[in-house]
């Protein structure tokens, strides 16, 4: 064995692609920002996802009497959670081949009863959602997106802020002449998560002299487009998300920027994966679990009982089986958590240990454990398992990278994988490695997009 076969050495995607290749990379950076602009929510994210998936083919799971290999199934739980399963040759029972992402993305939520007056100004009253850094969401142009139950139950869903024609909203910061106290604070205390506050309005009601004339400006717009009134606010879902499509990014356009990456492109990734599956042993499935960034809790996060439902209604489906049926169906799956990764950033490269660090062009990063300091909540997953993800990557030209999230005590945190792991199904991590995590506007190289789409499809048809 020679002194190169010795070493490990990290390549870039870019020197293996071959020319036909390297225009594919292109195509899918198109179609991934069409998705992603469509994908604002993680309801809207679900639309999306079930609208390709009928246009493959796919059909609800109550639409089945029997599941027959390549049959292609979906199933949505409550608009914010979704699986998808092309049928295997083999039985469910003896496994299946799973990539689980999540459809959620750190965001800013309306409070229940919003709508006040200050000093001429109309604003909202928000709860943040997820680990943002909130002295980032100040001072740009900010969408609205929701679901409002009307008192008569009729739903209604709103959108404003990312048509062209649409006004934007905003949350202010001080000016600098005026921050003397701001900047002496930490900067995790500088913007209080009560000072996200977002501007709705500015104008008062016509003809209009009582006290509230500027708020009620606002409930009369809104009673005109969408019928609502202020207590409709107290039975809505809405979200303040940065406003703005995903944009190529560098004069070379080899990334992409766009509101939630982080997990959008690794659902957008198993998801095509996923349409390219036919004639395949083991049945594969694509999960898209909403509440991963508030700890995968409520009805359609991980913790939930909707994935394991899903199972047992498509193994009774093949025949029949029993209780012990979906804990072997379970136990015996093999799973990718698809999720971002931390991408080394070259103006804080300090926060990482280069050399396992995922670097962005390099590939798919598998993550072996996440957790933090001590490998605290971790999956950490074994080397057996690891070791067949390889032979499978190697042997398929998948270019892959071991990453894991920062410098051991620098912090750390967590995706669905151990929740999954729970079930004693095998999993590690496996994703798009990504620069300004959980900012408003994140980054991505349209390269290592195209290397996880690879990866994933890869796992899809190979026998683990």
């Amino acid at each position: 064995m020679t002194n190169k076969e010795l070493l490990y050495k990290k390549k870039f995607i870019w020197e293996k692609l071959n020319g036909e290749e390297r225009e594919n990379v292109f195509k899918l950076g198109d179609d991934y920002k069409a998705f992603i602009d469509a994908s604002k929510t993680e309801r809207l994210s679900i639309k999306e996802i079930i609208k390709r998936a009928e246009e493959q083919g796919f059909k609800p799971l109550d639409e089945f009497n029997e599941l027959k290999p390549g049959a292609k199934v979906y199933f949505v739980n409550k608009g914010k959670s979704a699986v998808l399963a092309v049928i295997g040759k083999d039985k469910i029972e003896n496994g299946m081949n799973i990539v689980g992402s999540h459809v959620d993305s750190p965001r800013i939520d309306l409070k229940q009863n919003p709508l006040y007056e200050e000093h001429g100004v109309s604003l909202l009253k928000t709860h943040y959602y997820g680990g943002i850094r909130k002295y980032q969401w100040v001072a740009l142009p900010l969408a609205l997106y929701g679901t409002v139950v009307k008192s008569d139950g009729e739903t209604i869903d709103i959108s404003i802020g990312d048509d062209d024609n649409d006004p934007v909203f905003y949350i202010t910061d001080l000016l600098p002449h005026l921050a003397k106290e701001q900047n002496d604070k930490k900067l995790s205390e500088a913007i209080e998560g009560e000072g996200l506050n977002v501007i709705i309005g500015s104008l008062p009601a016509e003809g209009k002299d009582d006290e509230k004339r500027f708020k009620l400006n606002v409930l009369k717009i809104l009673n005109e487009k969408y019928g609502m009134i202020e207590e409709d606010f107290h039975t809505a879902e809405i979200e303040i998300v940065p406003a703005g499509r995903a944009r190529d990014v560098g004069i070379d356009r080899g990334m992409i920027s766009a509101y939630g990456h982080d997990d959008r492109v690794c659902a957008y990734t198993s998801l095509k994966a996923i349409f390219e599956i036919e004639n395949n042993d083991r049945t594969a499935i694509s999960l898209f679990a909403d509440k991963e960034e508030i700890g995968s809790v409520g009805n359609t996060g991980m913790h939930s009982e909707f994935f394991n439902n899903f199972v047992g209604e498509m193994i009774l489906l093949q025949g029949g089986g029993d209780f012990l049926s979906l804990k072997r169906a379970l136990a015996n799956s093999s799973m990718l958590s698809s999720d971002v990764a931390a991408g080394v950033d070259p103006t804080y490269s300090n926060v990482s240990e280069i050399q396992n660090a995922a670097v962005m062009g390099q590939g798919v990063a598998m993550i072996k454990y996440t957790g933090s300091k001590g490998k605290s909540g971790a999956n950490d997953a074994n080397a057996e398992y690891i070791g067949k993800i390889r032979k499978i990557f190697n042997e398929n030209d998948i270019v892959w990278q071991p990453a894991e999230l920062g410098k051991v005590d620098q912090g750390g945190g967590g995706t669905i994988a151990y929740i999954m792991a729970n079930l004693n199904m095998d999993v590690v991590d496996l994703g798009v490695p990504v620069l300004s995590m959980h900012a408003p506007f994140e980054l991505v190289s349209k390269t290592d997009v195209y290397m996880t789409y690879k990866a994933y499809k890869a796992f899809y048809t190979n026998f683990i």
